[in-house]
């Protein structure tokens, strides 16, 4: 996949989940500070066990397939 076609993506996904605004103003969030997303993720999932996250993905993916 080119870099092109993972910002395409990457908007799209954006867009889809947040909406165009909310998608927009995300972006301006994270241009704005200065923003390490692997350290990002440590702290966000450092109070969860890898099992509870899994579940909580696959529920997730079954509420979506749901609507689909």
């Amino acid at each position: 996949m080119t870099d092109t076609e993972i910002r395409v993506e990457g908007v799209r996904a954006l867009t889809t989940t947040l909406g165009a605004v909310e998608a927009e103003r995300f972006i301006a969030l994270i241009l704005r500070e200065p923003f390490d997303y692997t350290r990002w993720q440590k702290k966000l999932f450092s109070q969860r066990s890898v099992t509870e996250i899994s579940s909580a993905a696959m529920e997730q993916r079954l509420a979506e397939e749901e609507l689909d």
